[in-house]
């Protein structure tokens, strides 16, 4: 067990680990996304929808909702670079944890937003902006540290690109090849593991929200907790492994 978990976020990869951690990573997006919902009706994974607020909050001169979207953004993004930070410093000292700083401060970060709801009867537009600037900067910090993980092969919180990868590899599934046009041009074919990997992705991205969902209505914002568990299990063994060395 102990082997399984340190293959997850140490720094010697293999395509089983990437695999295995993007199922949890995806699983556990799927369910804060939607506590972040639940908690301030927003969805946070997605930075699309944040962006198009953005414009047309602007146009409509509704500037509390123009500032939500932005720190939205500059959350995201900061997670994102917060992320590479962290691995590339790791990385530079040959430490085993430089996936699993970002994983450990991504579950610590659950617990303060399990922790938010001493904090709930403040103004509603502030406590919606804390909400959604913290996990949008979760999703920007886990994003990144995938994206850097697998060489951009995997993202778990842009389930629109996992979508049109997957309509991709479909219409390379469904294609018919016919006479070569000229000698030396390969056939098309699907990559059936990178179409199964996606699948897998969208449906445990599903399956967190439903898992959030209903955590989050019957508990409220203590069931962040719940995902951070898993994190913390899969970031402590490298950890500890620097810490020995």
């Amino acid at each position: 067990m102990k082997t399984y978990f340190l293959s997850l976020a140490d720094r010697d990869r293999s395509e089983r680990g990437d695999r295995h951690l993007a199922y949890v990573l995806a699983f556990v997006a799927g369910g804060v996304n939607a506590g972040g919902f639940m908690a301030v009706h927003q969805y946070t994974s997605h930075m699309s929808g944040m962006i198009s607020s953005l414009a047309d909050n602007i146009v409509l001169g509704n500037m509390k909702l123009v500032g939500l979207a932005l720190g939205a953004i500059a959350a995201f993004v900061s997670g994102a670079a917060t992320s590479a930070i962290l691995i590339n410093w790791a990385r530079r000292r040959n430490l085993h944890s430089q996936y699993a700083l970002p994983l450990a401060l991504e579950a610590a970060l659950f617990v303060v937003f399990a922790g938010s709801i001493a904090v709930s009867d403040i103004a509603p537009m502030r406590y919606t902006l804390l909400i959604v600037v913290l996990l949008c900067y979760v999703m920007g910090l886990q994003n990144a540290m995938i994206t850097k993980l697998s060489g951009a092969r995997i993202r778990t919180t842009h389930v629109t690109g996992m979508v049109t990868d997957v309509g991709i590899e479909f219409g390379k599934l469904l294609y018919r090849n016919g006479p070569l046009p000229r000698p030396g041009l390969p056939p098309v074919r699907a990559d059936r593991a990178k179409l199964q990997l996606l699948l897998s992705m969208i449906g445990l991205f599903f399956s967190g929200g439903i898992c959030g969902a209903f955590l989050f209505a019957l508990f409220g914002l203590p069931a962040a907790l719940v995902f951070a568990i898993p994190l913390t299990l899969i970031a402590i063994f490298p950890l500890v492994a620097d810490v020995r060395a």
